[in-house]
């Protein structure tokens, strides 16, 4: 199954594999998921399935939410998101769990990247800075931007000071090391954006075929 899978970033770890080799991983709650509608392409026009994760209070959730909930006999989901699917194989009310995924397989890990407020451009990007000697005026700064007559403005992304982090980021082509059923967790081989606690998104890898069987 293609679908994907909703989850949280616990932390990191690490452990040693088959050949005593150590290796750093991120440790996932992932699921379980409940699905709480079906798009089908008479009706929608394409083939998905929404699935939710955590349980969510009626009262902080709009009255749409509530209702779809409500039809698929569950309690409300804090993170509601939907995956695309070749086949019908859910209706709603179904639980999505880790055996989703198997050992070996590879994934892509979406996540939001730590933020870090408003930062200047030594840190955000990484310039060099001004001279550190008692004679400098221009120690954590950027220097000229280069306007003038020509062209007379700022170029848009150019580099300067401004909010870091907190984006969308995307992690591909991780392996999956272990799948611990009871404990609905998944160990990723290396690290995931964000930071402890923070959702993600699970799902099977773009630039890696399915893998067929466990290691």
């Amino acid at each position: 199954m293609s679908i994907g899978l909703l989850g949280r970033k616990v932390g990191m770890t690490r452990i040693y594999d088959s050949k005593g080799a150590m290796r750093a991983v991120t440790v996932l709650e992932a699921g379980p998921n409940v699905v709480l509608q079906t798009k089908t392409l008479e009706k929608e026009g394409y083939k998905a399935v929404q699935v939710g994760f955590l349980d969510s209070k009626e009262n902080r959730v709009g009255k749409p939410a509530a209702g779809i909930a409500k039809k698929a006999n569950t309690t409300p989901k804090k993170l509601v998101r939907e995956f695309r699917v070749d086949k019908e194989e859910l209706n709603p009310g179904d639980l999505i769990t880790v055996t989703n995924f198997i050992v070996g397989q590879y994934v892509d890990i979406v996540g939001t990247s730590k933020g870090h407020g408003f930062q200047g451009v030594v840190k955000r990007h990484g310039f060099a800075g001004g001279g550190a000697a008692h004679g400098s005026k221009s120690h954590r700064r950027p220097g000229a931007i280069g306007e003038r007559s020509t062209p007379g403005r700022i170029y848009k992304n150019h580099r300067m000071a401004g909010h870091m982090g907190q984006r969308q980021r995307t992690m591909q082509s991780l392996e999956i090391l272990q799948v611990r059923e009871t404990e609905n967790l998944l160990v990723i081989s290396g690290s995931v954006p964000g930071a402890n606690g923070d959702y993600v998104i699970i799902r099977q890898a773009k630039k890696k075929p399915a893998a067929v069987a466990t290691k």
